[in-house]
């Protein structure tokens, strides 16, 4: 399957449910309290996070998609955290606040990366669903997409409005369910159950093909379009009306904390499809979301480029031979990641010792190497007739295997000077017997900052000279 990191600036999501506050308390812990055989944490840092339908909005606006989150809350320090922190992270709220009630609170005592105890302050709210069907039927018309983040905590009351209210807008709604009775959310578009929630309503599955039965059944009765069950260290199964169900491996390297798991899946997706991705490629991007999100410590918000690269490595985009537009995306990851980019170019016609000393010295100048390579027609015009005697697809394939090589792009043009105005690297490396006022591009790296250097090949060591000394063989 190939994926694609879709345009999320242009997939704006409104997102309806139980917000809360997800409060950290950080500390060492040295000793056993005298009072009773409990661990004392000397509390040195106080962290507050956006948790549930929160923590759904701030992993799509994470993303760089536009999002919109209607809750309930109280009228207290928690709720004014809450939203402080998630307008901050680019989230426009719309928040039902009652003074007499507090905002939900779990607050997580953590000492050395391990969670010792968490405390939930919390009360069922009395909602007003009509204020919330007010405030989503005037957000309704900016989105592509609706979540209903239900962790059963009371705000959402009125599921079937609020799905009527999406499906009159041609808005799908995507749901992360609670409880046995499904029902409530009939009509909506897909839901997200884990497999514990699945089977509670279904029934236990012995086996993949029972569970493919049941889901759509439950897909038929509820009259979904399609259902997403997440399965933990089993992946996901997707499963839409005529079509053979999609099964996903899970992703994750290392599992470290499965909290907030779930919202990032239904983000993710949520996200995906009001770009206008098609299931399979959403459910994708969301499982590789989840497999970043496991290895965080507590709620946590999966960023753009962190599922850029997840996607570059799925895609093999990595290392290797990409088109500009790609690479322009690696770019702007590796920078995002503080990495130091290098970029050299040339016709690297024969691949010989003087290429392979020069390039892993141009890549020792930084942690990314780019290498642009002339095209067949360019190389043609700049070495003469009979030039190049590899084409452009086998000398990119050769470079692309070389432990020092990053990515490989090739260009038309006789200079890389476009390439350099597009990429701006911050080393530019040329090899050879020149000043580095003489470097082609040199003005152009320097203008904006970057740094220029001349390296030199190996001595005796050229495409052109090994060509010459064919020749006198006779052997060309």
């Amino acid at each position: 399957m190939k994926l694609s990191m879709p345009r999320f600036d242009s997939a704006p999501v409104l997102v309806v449910g139980d917000v809360m506050l997800d409060r950290y308390w950080h500390g060492p812990t040295h000793r056993i309290s005298p009072e009773a055989p409990v661990p004392v944490v000397k509390v040195e840092q106080i962290e507050d996070r956006p948790g549930g339908a929160g923590n759904v909005a701030l992993n799509i606006a994470a993303l760089g998609a536009p999002a919109w989150l209607v809750g309930v809350t109280g009228d207290d320090e928690a709720a004014l955290s809450l939203q402080q922190r998630l307008n901050a992270a680019g989230v426009y709220c719309a928040f039902q606040a009652h003074p007499e009630q507090p905002t939900i609170t779990k607050l997580r005592v953590m000492s050395r990366h391990q969670q010792l105890i968490r405390l939930d302050f919390e009360a069922p709210f009395k909602t007003d669903g009509q204020a919330i069907l007010a405030a989503v039927r005037e957000l309704i018309s900016k989105v592509k997409v609706m979540i209903l983040s239900d962790y059963g905590k009371g705000a959402l009351v009125n599921h079937q409005q609020l799905i009527a209210l999406a499906r009159e807008q041609a808005v799908p709604v995507l749901a992360d369910p609670k409880g046995t009775d499904f029902s409530i959310y009939r009509g909506a578009t897909l839901l997200t159950p884990n497999l514990a929630e699945f089977e509670a309503v279904v029934g236990h599955c012995d086996s993949e093909q029972m569970l493919v039965d049941k889901g759509m059944a439950l897909i038929e009765t509820l009259e979904l379009e399609a259902l997403l069950v997440t399965r933990s260290e089993q992946g996901m199964t997707l499963l839409r009306k005529g079509e053979s169900a999609l099964h996903l491996p899970a992703r994750a390297r290392e599992v470290f904390d499965v909290t907030g798991a779930g919202d990032t899946v239904i983000s993710t997706l949520a996200a995906a499809l009001a770009a206008g991705e098609p299931y399979p490629q959403a459910v994708a991007l969301a499982n590789l979301a989840a497999g970043i999100v496991v290895g965080k410590l507590g709620t946590a918000a999966i960023s753009a480029p962190e599922l850029r690269r997840a996607v570059q490595r799925e895609q093999g985009s990595e290392r290797g031979v990409l088109s500009l537009e790609q690479l322009q995306q690696a770019v702007e990851d590796a920078r995002v990641h503080g990495e130091r980019i290098v970029f050299t170019n040339g016709c690297f016609d024969i691949i010989h010792a003087g290429h392979v000393g020069y390039l892993e010295e141009a890549r020792s100048l930084g942690d990314r190497l780019i290498v642009a390579i002339n095209d067949d027609a360019s190389v043609s015009r700049l070495k003469g007739p009979g030039r190049p005697i590899n084409s452009v697809e086998r000398r990119m394939t050769v470079l692309a295997g070389l432990g020092a090589v990053d990515w490989v792009i090739s260009f038309a043009e006789d200079t890389p000077e476009r390439l350099l105005s597009q990429l701006k690297p911050d080393v530019l490396v040329k090899g050879g017997d020149y000043r580095v006022d003489q470097v082609v591009g040199a003005p152009i790296v320097q203008a904006y900052g970057g740094d220029v250097q001349v390296l030199n090949f190996v001595e005796s060591c050229s495409t052109t000279a090994i060509v010459e000394k064919i020749r006198e063989r006779g052997d060309i």
